[in-house]
């Protein structure tokens, strides 16, 4: 059969939900476009209920995945770097569409997402001593300070950086410990959706990661009223929708990471997100617990530990 007369084999995009691809529960999809208003693909319109299930299979899976050492977790994070590597072509092709970049730009911003799960690998091993530390106090204590993830954290990703963005808003709060309810962009979801393929094919625990795309404010407000939501991210909310996010999170006393100066960058193509990100993200969504142990006599001599 000729290439002319073969019908194109459309991609099918679906959520990524507790390790699982399912549509909406509402049926519902919307049109994807792209920077030229060209139809891009339908992506799912996911509803409140897909939200609360969403946070339902986040918090079983925050028990092992908190409980995973720190090493094992900069392991599986450096697999997802190597697992895109592999897919660089075809998210070169999903960003370019997405953000309206030549494919060159696209190759960078591709190269420097991938970077940036390695970069967050590394991290997690290493936050703890950046984060916590021996406390000096007066008495026959030792005090010790270290962190602990928050929980289940409710990130809504940037809307104009639609992979470099994303995964700079994703890495850090599993990195940590944390399971996360991302919301994609509204705009340009096809990346975020595409990444959820790959996250399943990454050692990535079921529900650790879990990806919504629809209507921002339809599906941020059932999350950041959720009792069982412990933080919220608000990068991707604008002034007013923050402001109404960050009330509703008051209610059982969420921590909030509010936008940053580089999320209301207009430029697609994230001169703000390329830079080296620090590590204010990872600390955003880290319990510091904190230990009192008393120190005991040694023997006559009265020496103590």
């Amino acid at each position: 059969m000729s290439d002319q007369n073969r019908l194109s084999v459309f991609k099918t995009y679906k959520l990524y939900v507790g390790g699982k691809f399912p549509r909406s529960e509402s049926g519902r999809v919307y049109e994807v476009t792209d920077s030229k208003g060209q139809w891009l693909a339908n992506a799912p319109k996911s509803s409140r209920k897909d939200a609360r299930d969403a946070v339902v299979v986040a918090r079983k899976a925050f028990g092992g995945w908190s409980g995973a050492t720190a090493y094992n977790r900069g392991q599986v994070l450096y697999r997802v770097a190597e697992m895109l590597e592999g897919r660089k072509d075809q998210f070169v092709r999903e960003v370019a569409a997405s953000e309206g970049l030549s494919k060159s730009k696209a190759a960078a911003v591709v190269d420097a997402a991938i970077d940036r799960w390695v970069w967050y690998a590394g991290w997690t091993d290493k936050i703890g001593q950046i984060a916590g530390g021996a406390n000096p106090v007066a008495g026959p204590f030792f005090n010790l300070s270290t962190p602990e993830p928050t929980g289940v954290v409710a990130v809504l990703a940037p809307r104009k950086s639609s992979f470099l963005g994303l995964v700079s808003v994703i890495a850090p709060v599993i990195a940590t410990g944390n399971t996360a309810v991302v919301i994609a962009s509204a705009d340009a979801p096809l990346p975020a959706l595409s990444l959820g393929e790959v996250l399943a094919t990454s050692d990535v625990p079921g529900g650790v990661v879990n990806i919504l795309s629809g209507v921002t404010a339809e599906l941020a407000a059932p999350l950041a009223a959720h009792q069982d939501v412990n933080a919220i991210d608000l990068t991707g909310a604008d002034a007013e929708l923050a402001k109404e996010l960050e009330i509703a999170a008051a209610d059982n006393l969420k921590r909030v990471l509010r936008p940053q100066p580089v999320d209301a960058d207009s430029t697609s193509d994230s001169a703000g997100w390329s830079a080296s990100p620090g590590t204010h993200r990872l600390t955003a969504f880290l319990e510091t617990k904190t230990v009192w142990h008393p120190t005991g006599a040694l023997g006559a001599a009265g020496s103590s530990y």
